[in-house]
């Protein structure tokens, strides 16, 4: 959008007129990293323009306008509108100026999808990430992101389709995503679901292969399971939140299924995909949670199939109910707990990639030198190079410390 309007991307951030930071807001470190990095794009650059959006800009907006250099803080709810902001001015329907220009609106009052056509931008990487999700209607107590991101809202499925045939021609897998991926199609009206996205864009595109991102337990239906199975062209990898696999710790979370539930569902995975990636997000020392809490979701964990592991340790996150919780977990255990989960994460990741050993798998190859990631997701380092965004199959010779390595000829 900033080039449709004249402007041409600078290669250097230290001789930019203009900086745009686009911020998380998930955890107090991710605010904290922002926060760090404004300071050096400022001491770097005095003289930039600086424009902060996202989610961050969307929760706390005065706040960061307040740091010097600081020229725009434009929320989720107006980002569309940044191009005509830089190069017109102020919104003259604007709220009230703090520091420059703030433009933050009512996020649960954006129930369109804010699409955005496909961008050259991608072209330095192997797997583009589309997205075509936003929001979310679940109300977990330890996140914010509803609050910054609002409901749940999907992106048109014509639209879908374009882009992915527009990709399609210059990669050969294409990641689709979302805040709450497994929530595509579900508005009011629509008779549509994810599985059934998927058959149309086998059906009408070229595209070589799509991965999904994070989809939610819950969202993980048979009928998308089976899709997911019998397409040569889906990857077979499921990423299904856990967060904990102590019952009493999911309904402090407000999580909306029950640890018998979760099994459920990767059991199914597993039976119907046999050397599928599976993996999940997982998260040390919530509030309330007792050595007998962590030792039931430790347990359920070990029990089943999971091939990796996202362990976060929890943080206080303010303007949620679980961050007002007085029932907290010392961050010493916190961090104790969250130690042996990857322990565990890494005995199982091993494990899965020693059964790879002497397989054939299919794999595309990255902008890194010697390397590519399998359609069960374990990294690869490949025997002689390669050209980057092709599928190839690859002999599995042995595990490395962190993947697996080609079998040399």
């Amino acid at each position: 959008m900033l080039a449709a309007k004249g402007l041409e991307s600078s290669e250097e951030r230290a001789r930019a007129d203009l900086v745009v930071l686009n911020t998380c807001t998930v955890t107090s470190s991710a605010d904290e990293d922002l926060r760090q990095t404004l300071r050096r794009v400022h001491r770097e650059n005095p003289a930039a323009r600086i424009l902060i959006t996202g989610c961050y800009a969307q929760r706390a907006p005065e706040e960061l306008a307040s740091f010097p250099g600081v020229e725009w803080v434009v929320g989720n709810s107006h980002k569309t509108r940044i191009a005509d902001l830089v190069t017109i001015g102020r919104d003259p329907a604007a709220p009230a100026l703090y520091h420059g220009n703030i433009l933050v609106g009512d996020i649960f009052a954006q129930h369109e999808f804010l699409s955005s056509p496909v961008l050259d931008s991608a072209a330095d990487r192997a797997r583009p990430n589309l997205k075509i999700q936003d929001g979310c209607n679940n109300r977990c107590s330890f996140c914010i992101i509803p609050f910054v991101r609002g409901p749940s809202r999907s992106a048109p499925a014509d639209e879908v389709v374009e882009q992915v045939r527009a990709l399609s021609g210059r990669y050969r897998e294409i990641v689709l995503s979302g805040i709450n991926l497994g929530r595509w199609g579900r508005e009011p009206g629509s008779r549509l679901r994810l599985a059934d996205l998927l058959r149309l864009l086998l059906e009408r595109t070229g595209v070589e292969r799509l991965r999904l991102s994070s989809v939610e337990p819950m969202d993980l239906s048979d009928d998308l399971l089976g899709l997911m199975a019998a397409s040569p062209r889906i990857a077979k990898h499921v990423h299904a939140p856990l967060q904990s696999g102590s019952d009493r710790i999911l309904r402090r979370m407000h999580r909306k299924y029950r640890p018998r539930h979760y099994a459920d569902r990767i059991r199914k995975a597993r039976a119907l995909m046999p050397h599928a990636a599976i993996g999940a997000d997982v998260m040390a020392g919530f509030p309330g949670e007792t050595d007998a809490d962590f030792e039931e979701s430790r347990r359920f964990i070990e029990d089943l199939p999971f091939t990796y592991l996202h362990v976060f340790t929890y943080s206080e996150r303010p303007g949620t109910p679980a961050g007002a919780d007085r029932d907290g977990v010392p961050v010493c255990v916190r961090k104790e707990r969250n130690r042996r989960l990857r322990e565990l994460a890494a005995d199982k990741n091993r494990c899965f990639r020693e059964l790879m050993v002497g397989r054939t798998l299919s794999a595309v190859t990255l902008h890194e030198p010697g390397r590519a990631l399998t359609d069960n997701y374990l990294d690869v380092e490949l025997s002689r190079p390669r050209e980057p965004n092709a599928l190839i199959q690859i002999t599995i010779g042995a595990i490395t410390e962190n993947g697996l390595s080609e079998m040399r000829t």
